[in-house]
Parts: structure tokens; sequence; C-alpha cells
């Protein structure tokens, strides 16, 4: 009877290591994730910067 506690105790922490490595699978693709959001949102700071810049030329342009 002991033996087959122990079994069960092995079985059932095997278990919880998959569990935890899948877990720690799916913390790295959210950090990927986020990692391409701040890329993308980088990307349209600069497009905002951009347009900004445009924005300052046109009224500069408008007010001359």
């Amino acid at each position: 009877m002991h033996s087959q506690a122990n079994a069960f105790t092995m079985q059932a922490n095997a278990f919880t290591m998959q569990a935890n490595a899948f877990t720690m699978q799916a913390n790295a693709f959210t950090m990927q994730a986020n990692a391409f959001t701040m890329q993308a949102n980088t990307f349209t700071m600069q497009v905002n910067a951009f347009t900004m810049q445009a924005n300052a030329l046109t009224l500069s342009g408008i007010t001359k």
C-alpha cells in the first residue's frame, strides 16, 4: 500500500511538472506577444510624430 501511495505521488508530481512546463511556455508566448505589441506601439508613435511634423509644416505653409 505504501509503495502504491508513493507511485501515485510520483505520478501527481510528474503531472504538476508538466503543467508547470506548459505554464512557462504560455508565459513565454505572452512575453513575445507583449514585445510585438510594444514594437507596434513604437511604430504607431513614430507615425504619429511624422503626422504631427507634416501638420506643422502644413500650418506654417497656410499662415505664410
